[in-house]
């Protein structure tokens, strides 16, 4: 009977098996102990194979950001613009959220590829089909990027678990002065008990864009 490992050489590799593949391991392991190397042992081939796939790991790692953004909706220019691109920012969120170890990634020109770019036109069609000028449409592409991307990177750099955020802002607000502070203080405060659930901060910011973006097209 043949081991897990041979079964595993029998499929034969592809670009998108291997991109797949890193995808997986960085969703576990993290970009850092990413290479070459570590990737041909996840697959049960030597390094040297992966090359005939991807020219090198900066191609991998290009590949692997285009992989996440391709799990977003695209939106449809010919569809009601608020819907449609409602729907496609917070898909796009949602799968960045999958995936830790990509938002720093898209801030780079560098891995820009087939599946963000059409992201990117389908947010700028389904702009301009609403009527939206050339100056409006190039800051509320750039506001919802910013939003999406923005809003991933910090959720990842906040690491305090929810039953912790209690005990986090009594110690916090225990190095203030005393007497120091008192709006900042109140609003610790009542984060901390809170049990606001209206919208999440993606949602409220992503409301906020779109209904500026309602009454420009009023005025």
């Amino acid at each position: 009977m043949a081991t897990p490992e041979q079964e595993m050489t029998r499929v034969p590799l592809s670009r998108e098996r291997v991109l797949s593949s890193g995808v997986a391991f960085a969703d576990e392991h993290g970009l850092d102990g990413l290479s070459m190397r570590r990737l041909g042992q996840e697959l049960g081939v030597e390094a040297m194979s992966l090359y005939n796939h991807v020219a090198n790991k900066d191609d991998l790692i290009g590949g692997m950001v285009d992989l996440v953004i391709a799990e977003a909706v695209l939106a449809d220019p010919e569809g009601a613009w608020r819907h449609e691109l409602e729907q496609s920012c917070t898909s796009a969120y949602e799968a960045i959220e999958r995936h830790p170890w990509s938002p720093s990634l898209m801030m780079t020109p560098d891995y820009v590829g087939p599946a963000r770019l059409g992201f990117m036109d389908a947010i700028l069609g389904t702009l301009t089909a609403a009527g939206f000028s050339d100056v409006m449409v190039h800051h509320a592409f750039h506001a919802l990027d910013s939003h999406i991307v923005g809003t991933a990177l910090r959720s990842f750099a906040y690491t305090v678990e929810p039953e912790d955020e209690e005990e986090t802002a009594r110690a916090f607000m225990a190095t203030l002065p005393e007497g120091a502070y008192p709006y900042l203080i109140e609003h610790i405060q009542w984060h901390a008990i809170s049990d606001y659930a209206e919208y999440t901060e993606f949602e409220f910011g992503l409301k906020l864009v779109f209904d500026a973006l309602e009454r420009s097209l009023e005025d």
